[in-house]
């Protein structure tokens, strides 16, 4: 059977492929991709109309600065478009040594090392740093790279009720053997703070490793824009194993992985997705250089979108909106019935306001939500527009 005419056939299999996406529309969970055209902020272009836009992971609004697209342009010229192989045989390059360097210094850290992608790296340090005699725990709200890393690793992997350390120490008790507690700074779809200094205390306590994904914290949270581990006031010796991505706050592409010497070189030898993967074009580096430092200099940028965030709470409160307990700029309106929150989505949408909504199987089942995010591209008459539109549409359903 063709493969437009709805699956796909051979002697011992088929696959229904037309009837799973159908099954998928009909429950209001299918994904579409949306077109932009020009540069991220805050006003898109979208599909050919002019949106605004909260839905990015732009923070500090560094996506389109002119500084990181002079310094791409400059490293364009100087290594050229890709980085032409992987980093262990001739792709690595002195932007990318460069940038290693300074992340390593910006986290307090030994050494950083470059991913393509956070997902990548994920994956990569979970499966290198484990084997089928280790335990690895997680917390059943990380992000899907971290989950997937559990599963590909060849270690068991156990869950926890989000947060709960309580729960954590409980299966820390029950295991032996090197045990590695897995979790994000900041989670991406609630918002919320993980308890570093608990789960830091719990690790201790039992002889384990703690690897945080700080994705979302890095370059927003802690003094200079270190993250969720230094607002804590954790060490290396705490946290041995830092993930961060360049692609949101920093505005760029890529993730890295700090911590000591050690863990660094253990990682270049048996991370596959670092070993087998080209690396992450050279110009792309020399932007994630600038923009660190600009992330790190100019706190006025950390200070708005935070201010921003509080400006949206307090007028959401006054609407009654069900805003979950996050003070970072990932602030998700609770809704809970999936047809919910594609309506609500729906109604942003025609008055020119791009949200994301946020269903299964991202957040578990009756907990479909309209993530917004902010950035300190932003002004505080994107934030009140914002608060008239979704003003209009919550009296409307409660029409």
């Amino acid at each position: 059977m063709p493969r437009g005419a709805g699956g796909l056939t051979g002697p011992t299999m088929s696959f229904d492929l037309h009837s799973d996406l159908q099954r998928r529309r009909d429950a209001g969970l299918y994904r579409r991709r949306r077109v932009s055209d020009g540069p991220q902020g805050p006003e898109l272009v979208v599909d050919g109309r002019r949106m605004l836009a909260f839905c990015a992971n732009d923070y500090l609004g560094l996506a389109a600065d002119p500084r990181l697209a002079d310094a791409m342009t400059r490293g364009v010229a100087r290594y050229g478009v890709g980085a032409g192989a992987a980093h262990l045989i001739s792709g690595h390059s002195r932007a990318h040594h460069a940038l290693e360097e300074e992340l390593a210094e910006f986290t307090g850290r030994e050494r950083a090392l470059l991913f393509s992608t956070g997902y990548m790296a994920n994956l990569g340090i979970i499966a290198a740093l484990t084997d089928r005699n280790d335990t690895v725990y997680e917390d059943k709200l990380n992000h899907a790279s971290l989950i997937d890393g559990g599963l590909l690793t060849r270690a068991a992997m156990k869950r926890y009720a989000h947060a709960d350390v309580a729960a954590l120490r409980d299966q820390l008790r029950q295991d032996t053997g090197r045990r590695l507690i897995v979790t994000d700074g900041v989670f991406s779809m609630d918002g919320d703070v993980a308890p570093l200094a608990a789960l830091a205390a719990a690790a201790s306590d039992h002889g384990a490793w703690l690897m945080v994904d700080d994705a979302h914290g890095i370059g927003v949270l802690g003094e200079h824009g270190r993250g969720s581990v230094a607002e804590a006031g954790l060490d290396v010796s705490q946290v041995p194993i830092l993930m961060g991505t360049l692609g949101k706050a920093l505005g760029t592409a890529g993730a890295f992985v700090a911590g000591s010497e050690e863990l660094i070189e253990t990682l270049i030898q048996h991370a596959r997705p670092y070993v087998y993967t080209t690396a992450m074009p050279p110009a792309v580096a020399e932007a994630s250089r600038v923009a660190l430092r600009i992330a790190a200099e100019e706190e006025w940028r950390r200070e708005r979108v935070l201010g921003h965030v509080q400006r949206f709470r307090h007028g959401a409160q006054r609407i009654g909106l069900n805003l979950m307990a996050s003070a970072t700029p990932i602030q998700p309106v609770m809704l809970g019935d999936t047809a919910l929150a594609n309506r609500w989505n729906e109604a942003l949408l025609r008055e020119g306001i791009l949200v994301g909504a946020i269903r299964p199987p991202t957040v578990p089942e009756g907990t479909a939500r309209l993530r917004i995010t902010f950035s300190a591209a932003h002004t505080p008459a994107h934030v009140d527009a914002l608060l008239a539109v979704l003003t209009e549409i919550a009296a409307e359903f409660d029409r």
